[in-house]
């Protein structure tokens, strides 16, 4: 009896440490295709009714973001301004039902002439829900950086200006 249940514990244990590994490949194959111009592997990632909290600014990316249409719209957004991110780290805790995932992702941004506009470092935090997210927050270490990419974007490249609000 003991047996069985060390086995059992040791398999539990194996899982849990196995999970971080797993949801990176699976966030960095995303990230990929996000890189690639296609959101839609990560927005698959989303319940119907998630909120995505970006860092409130003067800026095109100012959050909340509620609901998967908006989210879409975010990504999209996300992609025409040509932030390239990298996953660094994954870390999880929580049961299965209800994790929270935490994500050190880095990104940036160039010109068309290859000059560089934008460089952050950022941690997501994604609360889950059977496995989707339902509430995503961005940290970044300069937030500021935003809003002066966002002006950069404006002044550089015209046709990517957003008039108004993005989200609506």
């Amino acid at each position: 009896m003991r047996t069985g249940v060390g086995i059992g514990v040791a398999a539990g244990l194996g899982a849990r440490a196995a999970l971080p590994v797993v949801l990176r490949r699976k966030f960095a194959g995303d990230v990929a295709r996000l890189n690639a111009g296609d959101p839609t592997a990560l927005l698959e990632a989303y319940a119907d009714d998630a909120v995505l909290h970006f860092p409130q600014g003067d800026h095109r990316f100012s959050g909340p973001w509620a609901g998967k249409p908006a989210i879409e719209r975010f990504l999209r957004i996300f992609v025409a301004a040509r932030i390239q991110g990298e996953l660094r780290d994954v870390a999880v805790s929580g049961p299965p039902w209800a994790m929270t995932i935490w994500v050190r992702f880095d990104d940036h941004a160039d010109a068309e002439d290859g000059t560089r506009l934008y460089e952050n470092r950022t941690v997501l935090v994604l609360r889950t829900r059977w496995g989707r997210v339902v509430d995503h927050e961005d940290f970044f270490t300069d937030t500021e950086r935003i809003a002066a990419f966002d002006r950069a974007l404006a002044e550089r490249e015209p046709e990517l200006a957003v008039v108004g609000s993005a989200r609506r």
